[in-house]
């Protein structure tokens, strides 16, 4: 502990609240590059859109003696990936950036590619590969934010939460089809 008081006096925060009021949930304590931060968001919205896509694709086509298993968890995954989505672009909005919904450029911006797969096993293993893809990424994106942005980092490791258990869930799905 240092001598340093724990907060700013009340007099300079009510002070600071008052200037910029226009940039909303922006304040003078934000530390980040919001342009890069911005950027950054939508490259995993795009990733989630991308997800979302994919396991809706696998589940209407889920075909097999394992199919019923595998389409309950594409279509529970699909929800989830939708939802991360939305938590992305309620961020983006509030620290003052557009959400990049469109179609154009989505596969480039996205991390994790759309490979549809033929079979059922194919279908898991790019669901594993997208997942393992999206933990790595958005390790890296959470170390990146760091003290800069608490909020944003805080959302990216909710997701990353759920992107392990997705791959988890991924890879219990290949292993029962694998026999094992």
């Amino acid at each position: 502990m240092t001598d340093q008081p724990f907060l700013t006096d009340v007099k300079t925060l009510r002070e600071r609240a008052r200037k910029h009021i226009e940039q909303g949930a922006v304040t003078e304590g934000y530390k980040a590059n919001r342009d890069n931060v911005i950027k950054i968001l939508n490259e995993a919205l795009a990733t989630e859109i991308v997800c979302t896509l994919r396991y809706k694709s696998h589940y209407y086509r889920a075909e097999g003696i394992s199919a019923e298993v595998a389409a309950q968890e594409f279509l529970e995954h699909a929800q989830q990936e939708e939802q991360h989505a939305d938590w992305l672009a309620e961020r983006i909005v509030q620290l003052g950036g557009k959400p990049n919904f469109s179609p154009e450029g989505l596969q480039t911006r996205s991390h994790a590619e759309f490979v549809e797969g033929d079979t059922l096993r194919e279908m898991v293993v790019e669901d594993l590969v997208a997942e393992r893809i999206a933990i790595d990424s958005y390790r890296e994106i959470a170390a990146y934010l760091g003290d800069q942005d608490p909020t944003s980092r805080r959302i990216i490791e909710d997701i990353l939460a759920q992107e392990e258990e997705h791959a988890d869930d991924m890879a219990g799905l290949l292993e029962g089809l694998d026999g094992k």
